[in-house]
């Protein structure tokens, strides 16, 4: 499909399907370039569908051998085949059985839609719309069946079969072949549908449901990395006790199974009872994996099983839906995250992303709402929006609801709703009823796109000895919501006293809660019985995914980076003061102006480092500066990364060196002695000792890089090493090209390690970034053909803000030329990778033109896949 010539659905225009599949026998015969699938489905009409329609099925590149009704042949005239539909244009009025012969190419199938074959082994992956690359199909979500799946395969190739549901028989097929009858007794749509063949190892263990039920458990993997599989088991066993603890929910079949694999488009994939894993969030061991490895697969592995319940035992009815299950299920997973190891940490590194991935969408020409109402590619709309967005929309529920409605709300969710397609009104719905409030106004959080702005004044009357807040929120217009309407927004507030406690909240002579609703365009409340000006803590535990301006010094920022009560605003409030610095810093650059004086989040920053500091993770992300991106979606427009790189690099300097002593003391103290161990405790301490090393080396100079060189060379865990190799990289000095060298020596026959190796070297903010990354593309350790590779390279140029965004052009025309060559083998990559895109209209004039051209010279291009050209013709709007 070009680029101009998009096929749109809308939500407007869902209507149920006319016919309903209520159970599938599948019979997959395994073959490298000729799989047989035989697809018996029992059919009826839907009572709420058409009368007299016909029945069309979703296909896409199948080959047909043969179709039946209840085992007699179909007239041909009452037969229209292509590669991409079957319709039966009269079928039959009543329940009947289709029985469908299909034969696929596993081999040939590089988009890794559908059932493929890489490695020797076989894979299915059918979200969003795979399962028609497999059999015909009413391929959409609020069609739910039984499915029961026969795979039969060479013993030798694959003596590991694998499917939905509980094993039902293994047998023996002739020929040294086998099978394997799978049975899943909860009805799902066919995006869950999994299948796994290949020569695999195995991790074993067990688990007892909270009633008692047994439920083994088994973790699949490459031979030879058994041992790199135990955390991940270990993360099932505790995710399943946390959401019997936390959410009431068990685990319904007889064993949960997890596979590794290298070849995936996705992190992972939550099919029930066989959940299919990118390798990189399974495998794990201090030598191979950092901390930020382990905090990833503990994460996403609780993901997936979550979707159990938020996903697969109450699905979507339409992919508009889809945050529905997606930011439900990541809300789920960050309270897991939270309760497990830090959770004012954890709020932390959430927003960070959030801003760093989300807000950077909302404010481009991919903007979207939560629930976005058209679509030409739904592989397209698997984004931060519909994700984490979607999580923090519920997590304003929970807050202005509070906790126990809340919980009563998703009991009744679950209750109501088991075993079906249901839609964000449903869902929502079960809240109001359980806490008696209207929600409709609560609902434009999920029709408009955009972040909210809220502008915030404070006044003191010390002769009232009242404190007035009055807060105006504002949503800037983005593609098709030119206006829009005030949403509601909860505003957690706190009034810290000159001793740094809370002080009573009192409105109106009464106790007022802490949720401030803002309702309106302009909120304004009073609170009373204040002897002193308190220091407004506003947002707290970032209630709301909103920017905010406040009208609060610098001095009343800094007082709260020392004594707010609420941990996250602690850390927020130096974040403030410091990105208010560096944006002064890149408008002296620009202007010639003055450069601001030097801050005193110094003072913030220095006791991150203290010898009484104990708790270091929350430390580290004191100690951290905003990030590039951080001020560039501050300055808004007419940005110049090169002049923010400029000015973060001289704000990390002036602090490294005004702390230079205090520094250079934590470093030290926080040396690992004894063994290493990932567990939340460890990496903080970790995670401070390198964040100190950063500032060390924040010059280049001499004595920072031979501080990392000698911990890269010291290093007894990935961590370390991953961390100096980050640091070395920095700096175009020797000690990084033979830090780089001894690297790959060592570890080029680990693929997730060089993964690590590929994005050091693509994420360097130095002028030969671009040269090393095209020659790396040539290298042994990239491969064009896997999505990690592509990622770890390609993508993480687009994301470097310097490189990406030369001033010559020369970064956006590699990435598009990338993304082109990448098209025809693989669309779904190849359009995320043009999301490095998403904020080119923000750029000074310079850069917005070449990275127009880049995009404009790709949308010329002939035969662009239906998922690169929606992103093309999204970003030029």
């Amino acid at each position: 499909m070009r680029a101009e010539d998009p096929q749109i659905v809308r939500l407007a225009d869902y209507r149920p399907s006319d016919f309903l599949i209520e159970t599938v026998d599948l019979d997959v015969n395994l073959h490298p370039t000729a799989t047989r699938v035989t697809a018996r489905l029992s059919i009826r009409p839907n009572p709420d569908g058409r009368e007299r329609a016909a029945l069309v099925l979703d296909g896409e590149d199948l080959k047909l051998v043969s179709a039946a009704i209840d085992g007699g042949a179909i007239e041909a005239d009452a037969l229209d085949v292509s590669p991409e539909r079957l319709t039966l244009a009269n079928p039959p009025r009543r329940p009947f059985e289709l029985t469908i012969v299909t034969e696929i190419d596993p081999t040939a199938n590089t988009r890794l839609m559908g059932l493929y074959r890489s490695n020797g082994a076989y894979t299915t992956q059918c979200e969003a719309e795979g399962f028609r690359r497999i059999t015909y199909f009413l391929d959409r979500p609020d069609v739910l069946a039984v499915y029961t799946t026969r795979v039969e395969g060479p013993k030798d190739e694959t003596p590991v079969l694998l499917s939905n549901g509980n094993l039902a028989e293994t047998g023996e097929a002739g020929d040294g072949r086998h099978f394997a009858v799978w049975h899943d007794p909860h009805p799902k749509p066919s995006y869950l549908f999994a299948l796994v063949a290949g020569d695999l190892g195995v991790v074993e263990d067990r688990f007892v449901t909270a009633s008692g039920r047994d439920v083994a458990l088994k973790v699949f993997v490459e031979h030879g990395r058994e041992d790199r599989a135990t955390y991940a088991m270990d993360a099932i066993k505790r995710s399943m006790r946390w959401d019997e603890e936390a959410f009431g929910r068990e685990y319904d079949l007889d064993v949960f199974m997890v596979v590794a694999v290298s070849h995936f488009n996705m992190g992972a994939m939550e099919n029930k009872g066989l959940n299919v894993f990118n390798d990189k969030y399974v495998l794990a061991s201090p030598e191979t994996a950092t901390d930020g490895d382990y905090a990833n697969i503990e994460a996403i592995i609780a993901h997936e099983y979550f979707h159990n319940w938020t996903g697969n035992r109450i699905t979507c009815r339409d992919w508009f839906q889809l945050c529905l299950k997606e930011g439900l299920t990541v809300f789920r997973d960050q309270e897991f995250t939270s309760d497990t190891r830090s959770r004012p940490v954890k709020r932390i590194q959430d927003v960070r992303n959030l801003r760093a991935a989300q807000f950077a969408e909302d404010s481009g020409p991919l903007a979207h709402p939560v629930r976005p109402q058209a679509y030409a590619e739904i592989n397209n709309f698997y984004t931060p929006t519909v994700y984490e967005k979607g999580a923090e929309v519920i997590r304003m529920l929970k807050v202005l609801i509070g906790p126990e409605a809340f919980k009563a709300g998703m009991d009744l969710y679950f209750d109501r709703h088991d075993g079906q397609a249901c839609t964000i009104e449903q869902f929502v719905a079960c809240f109001a009823e359980v806490s008696g409030r209207d929600l409709d106004q609560f609902m434009l959080w999920y029709h408009q796109a955009g972040t909210p702005s809220v502008e915030v004044t404070t006044a003191y009357d010390a002769a009232t000895k009242t404190f007035t807040i009055e807060a105006t929120q504002r949503v800037p217009p983005t593609p098709g919501q030119p206006t829009k309407a005030p949403a509601v927004i909860p505003m957690v507030v706190g009034l810290v006293g000159p001793d740094g406690r809370d002080l009573p909240l009192v409105v109106g002579g009464r106790k007022a809660d802490a949720v401030v609703a803002l309702t309106s365009a302009t909120t304004r409340v009073t609170f009373e019985g204040l002897e002193q000006r308190p220091v407004a803590s506003l947002f707290r535990n970032f209630s709301a995914p909103v920017k905010l301006s406040a009208d609060l010094t610098d001095d009343d920022y800094l007082f709260l980076a020392a004594n707010d009560p609420d941990p996250f605003n602690r850390w927020q409030a130096g974040q403030t003061v410091a990105l208010r610095n560096l944006v002064a810093r890149v408008a002296a650059l620009r202007t010639g102006g003055a450069t601001p004086e030097e801050p005193r989040i110094a003072d913030a920053v220095g006791r991150a480092f203290a010898p009484g500091e104990t708790d270091h993770a929350f430390a580290a992300q004191v100690a951290a500066l905003p990030s590039e991106g951080d001020v560039a979606r501050e300055i808004g427009d007419d940005v110049d990364p090169d002049a923010i790189h400029a000015a973060r690099r001289a704000l990390k300097g002036a602090i490294a060196a005004s702390l230079a002593d205090e520094i250079a003391a934590a470093y030290a103290r926080l040396q690992d002695t004894g063994h290493y161990s990932p567990d939340a405790a460890s990496a903080g301490r970790r995670a401070l000792k390198v964040s100190a090393l950063d500032y060390l080396a924040a010059d280049g100079g001499a004595e920072g890089v031979a501080l990392a060189k000698a911990l890269f060379d010291g290093a007894t865990n990935m961590t370390d090493r991953i961390m100096a190799l980050q640091v070395l990289s920095l700096h175009a000095a020797p000690a990084r090209d033979a830090a780089l060298d001894a690297f790959a020596a060592s570890y080029g026959s680990d693929p997730l390690l060089m993964d690590k190796w590929l994005l050091i070297q693509a994420s360097a903010p130095l002028p030969d970034t671009l040269d090393r990354v095209r020659e790396l593309t040539r290298s042994r350790y990239f491969d064009f053909g896997n999505p990690n590779r592509v990622r770890s390279l390609v993508g993480a140029f687009g994301a470097n803000p310097t490189q990406f965004n030369r001033a010559d052009g020369a970064g956006y025309a590699f990435v598009a030329e990338t993304a082109r060559a990448l098209d025809a083998r693989n669309p779904q990559v190849a359009a995320r990778l043009l999301g490095a895109f998403k904020t080119w209209r923000a750029l000074e004039p310079g850069r917005r033109a070449k990275a127009e051209d880049a995009l404009r010279t790709l949308s010329r291009a002939s035969g662009l896949s239906a998922d690169v050209g929606d992103i093309v013709r999204r970003a030029l709007g």
